[in-house]
């Protein structure tokens, strides 16, 4: 791959490129499934995975009422009758946390804003024709107007990957740029590469620097649309260009990893790459992010499992997501 360079208001940048060691980078992403977590440290782990979750739907099968109930859940994923069963066993205990955003399509963020008016739950939306990002530019630009103007907190954007494998990068980039001035600093800007389309590790790093430079509040692997989406090796080596890229330009970035996560396992796992990556600074919502839908109820079933000893079924738990 040839080092790409790009036009930006600062003048012309020579995106960083450096190969990738592929065999040495999966056997770091393997070792952190190999820490040993204390039970109470575990605990805590899983709290602060559901504070990190952007409760998602996005199927062509939504309706108003799933949407409804989505939002439910992400306020209060276990109802509180149910919460005194933890409660009783350990009384000192806080209440499961709200998730830290929903995220559905622009039709429905009006609606989900004014539901979650009054919690700490942000209203996030897809974009820029998601999930393919194949649309005119100017088509995309209105899909992300079209949410912020309806109450988008946080935009999720898909880049161009048939515009970035062709080499057209200056165009990926001038669209990043473009989603970011209608998102302003009021808006959350997460850029998605759907990585399981770029290939390689090569790729995957040129396209995260490409995107951060571009204005990215966030870097996301994928769309959860494909296979593969999320994997450890790729959001280590996404974790990797978000510590180069703040010691080249003390500018802090996102990170969300999505699709494919589903174990509440899964999830610590994460959590112990990001604090051994970039450090306790991005163990937060603000900072790192899991795309879930499915990873939620196991997240509580195992946290019902560490306080009672017990498995509780999925039906004991609000609103299927």
């Amino acid at each position: 791959m040839h080092q790409p360079t790009i036009h930006t208001p600062s003048g012309i940048l020579h995106l960083p490129y450096h190969p990738i060691d592929a065999v040495g980078l999966k056997e770091r992403a393997l070792s952190f499934k190999k820490r040993s977590i204390k039970s109470s440290s575990k605990l805590s782990a899983l709290y602060l995975a559901i504070q990190m979750m952007d409760l998602t739907s996005l199927e062509g099968s939504d309706t108003e009422d799933k949407i409804k109930n989505l939002c439910k859940k992400a306020i209060c994923p276990v109802p509180l009758n149910y919460q005194d069963i933890l409660h009783r066993t350990q009384g000192d205990l806080p209440p499961i946390p709200s998730v830290a955003a929903v995220c559905v399509y622009p039709q429905f963020v009006s609606q989900v804003r004014e539901y979650l008016q009054g919690t700490t739950v942000k209203t996030a939306s897809v974009a820029t024709w998601f999930p393919s990002g194949q649309a005119p530019t100017e088509i995309k630009i209105k899909d992300i107007k079209f949410a912020v103007d309806a109450g988008a907190e946080e935009i999720d954007m898909v880049i161009d990957r048939g515009s970035f494998l062709s080499g057209q990068y200056q165009k990926v980039y001038d669209e990043i740029r473009a989603a970011k001035d209608v998102c302003q600093e009021s808006v959350h800007l997460k850029v998605i590469l759907e990585t399981g389309e770029l290939f390689t590790h090569d790729n995957i790093r040129c396209a995260s620097w490409l995107a951060m430079e571009a204005g990215a509040d966030f870097i996301k692997t994928s769309t959860g649309k494909i296979s593969p989406a999320a994997t450890m090796d790729v959001t280590l080596l996404m974790l990797n260009a978000i510590q180069d890229f703040y010691l080249t330009t003390n500018k802090v970035i996102g990170m969300k990893p999505a699709g494919g996560i589903r174990t509440a396992k899964d999830a610590i796992h994460y959590l112990v790459m990001v604090k051994e990556t970039l450090g306790t600074k991005w163990l937060n919502e603000t900072l790192f992010r899991f795309g879930a839908s499915s990873l939620l109820n196991d997240v509580l079933r195992q946290i019902f499992y560490q306080i009672t000893g017990n498995y509780y079924s999925n039906e004991l738990f609000s609103h299927d997501s």
